[in-house]
């Protein structure tokens, strides 16, 4: 290590011959590496004052490294510590940005494209759980009037008397409601970055090489099942659209009736069989696409993946597709 040299010495001629001056990095030239920081506590960060000295990083790096190794070494190690910190043009899209004031944990996450296909694969799955588990109470339709009316009844008093009649059904309905925004903002902003990435579209006409029906139809598929869930709400639980009761009245308690009635119009019917046929689409590219998302995807259990996927998407579909056939054909009826 040469001795340190006093202000007067030039440093760059310290071995008798001169040598180009390092240019130094200025207060808004943090550059970005892809090497781990040394020690980020170690120095001011680039671009902003030291809480101690007043000075910018490089200023310190002057006053400290005044031979010519020692300078290097300083240098090289400001680029170490640029690392760390923000630079001051825009951050990249999809990208977390550190900040003076950091945001939680959470948040921040979901501020990276990784963050949101976490978020679409955990919103996902309480949906997918939501949906298979109400097709299952569905069925006690065939059970006949009184045991689909004691199963809504029952859904109406969980945990009565300690909460009251159907507060628990209504945070459960704001907790899903929750996760479909969730869901649908973090598709719409993993499509807004990837447009982003590439504003320039592929030359070919078609966007993708090899692609399966429901991959490619996730867009429309998601479309088609946010305004049939619009519909089912309007028509089944608030009756906005299902008028045709014994008095020409929506009856709340009548569950039973006010599915049979709904479904006995053809076009409703039909719109239910074509809805659904969407949701197995979206639910089979779906319930594959999870484990990618969440990093299980060893291709060894890509056939289980697969078989899951489909086998899920099908069980679905098949039984909420029942329900108006059987109305239609008469299998159920008042």
């Amino acid at each position: 290590m040469p001795r340190v040299q006093s202000r007067d010495v030039d440093p760059y001629r310290e071995w008798g011959r001169p040598r180009a001056k390092p240019r130094f990095m200025g207060p808004n030239e943090c550059r970005e590496s892809a090497t781990p920081p040394v020690n980020r506590h170690q120095l001011p960060r680039c671009g902003q004052s030291s809480g101690e000295t007043g000075i910018t990083a490089n200023d310190w790096l002057r006053t400290r490294y005044r031979g010519a190794a020692e300078l290097a070494f300083g240098l090289n190690f400001a680029a170490f510590m640029s690392t760390t910190t923000t630079p001051s043009r825009a951050p990249v899209s999809g990208t977390a940005v550190a900040s003076r004031h950091r945001k939680p944990f959470l948040l921040d996450l979901y501020g990276t494209a990784l963050g949101k296909k976490y978020a679409m694969a955990m919103s996902g799955i309480a949906l997918m759980g939501f949906v298979l588990f109400h097709m299952i109470g569905n069925l006690k339709m065939y059970f006949g009037a009184a045991d689909l009316n004691e199963y809504a009844e029952f859904l109406k008093k969980l945990l009565y008397p300690l909460a009251p009649k159907e507060s628990v059904l209504w945070i459960l309905r704001l907790g899903l409601l929750g996760m479909l925004a969730l869901h649908l903002h973090a598709a719409w902003s993993l499509t807004v970055l990837n447009r982003q990435a590439r504003p320039v579209r592929y030359q070919s006409a078609r966007d993708y090489q090899e692609a399966s029906l429901a991959s490619r139809s996730m867009r429309l598929s998601g479309i088609v099942v946010v305004l049939f869930l619009a519909w089912h709400l309007l028509d089944l639980t608030f009756g906005v659209v299902n008028t045709i009761g014994a008095d020409g009245e929506f009856v709340r308690a009548e569950v039973y009736a006010n599915v049979v009635r709904s479904f006995e119009r053809w076009p409703v019917a039909l719109f239910y069989v074509v809805a659904n046929l969407f949701l197995g689409l979206h639910l089979s590219h779906g319930a594959w696409s999870i484990f990618q998302s969440l990093g299980w995807n060893n291709p060894r259990f890509n056939s289980w993946r697969r078989a899951f996927a489909r086998g899920f998407a099908a069980i679905v579909v098949i039984g909420n597709v029942s329900f108006p056939i059987a109305v239609t054909v008469g299998i159920v009826s008042v």
